[in-house]
């Protein structure tokens, strides 16, 4: 179960890195934690902290980025490991949207499984968003899912695809296995049948 997305508008966090892999997302050493929450903290660690302090060139280190929901990044982001540690880590840390030009398809799914949107524009569109961050301090970006757009208050606006079954479970704030669960009913049933089924055919098999 995760949060239900259908809008959001959030201040733009630009992160202008191509190939940004799931080892700079979470760092290896802290993959051994048990919980799925409390790696928000651990978010792009060897980025953010140089001997346990903030490095202030990094983007979420500055104070204008701080409470940044949206991040937008550069081609192919989440590549490397399948661990599903990083998007864990970016949604315990508050972003909610990441926008970029591609992904890695594993991460791609694992970020629907987690409540968060990934959204795929073009790089000229990319680029026009960064433009706009670098010009607009508090730059923000209003999501709707529901429409599938992107826009701003100075004119951007842009269409994304997603597939149906997965716009569906962000609505509804469902994973894949709280989806499974609507078919509850179904699948009681299914398995009463089944095991009277069973249970004749092993009498009939005993019988002859």
């Amino acid at each position: 179960m995760t949060h239900s997305f259908l809008n959001y508008t959030g201040i733009v966090a630009p992160l202008d890195v191509v190939n940004v892999d799931t080892d700079a997302i979470i760092p290896k050493q802290f993959l051994k934690r048990i919980e799925r929450t409390g790696f928000g903290q651990f978010l792009f660690y060897d980025w953010r902290f140089e001997n346990g302090k903030e490095k202030e060139s990094f983007i979420l280190n500055q104070e204008d980025y701080r409470d940044a929901g949206v991040l937008l990044a550069r081609k192919n982001f989440g590549c490397g490991s399948s661990r599903e540690h990083a998007p864990w880590a970016i949604a315990d840390y508050g972003i909610k949207v990441i926008i970029a030009p591609s992904f890695a398809d594993i991460f791609y799914n694992n970020c629907f499984k987690n409540g968060i949107l990934p959204i795929e524009l073009s790089e000229e569109e990319v680029e026009q968003l960064f433009q706009k961050t670098a010009s607009t301090k508090g730059y923000q970006l209003s999501i709707d899912l529901e429409s599938q757009t992107v826009t701003d208050n100075q004119g951007f606006a842009s269409h994304f695809e997603v597939a149906p079954y997965r716009k569906e479970l962000l609505i509804k704030g469902l994973d894949e296995i709280g989806s499974s669960l609507l078919f509850e009913e179904k699948i009681a049933a299914f398995e009463k049948k089944h095991k009277i089924y069973y249970r004749l055919d092993s009498e009939a098999f005993h019988t002859n």
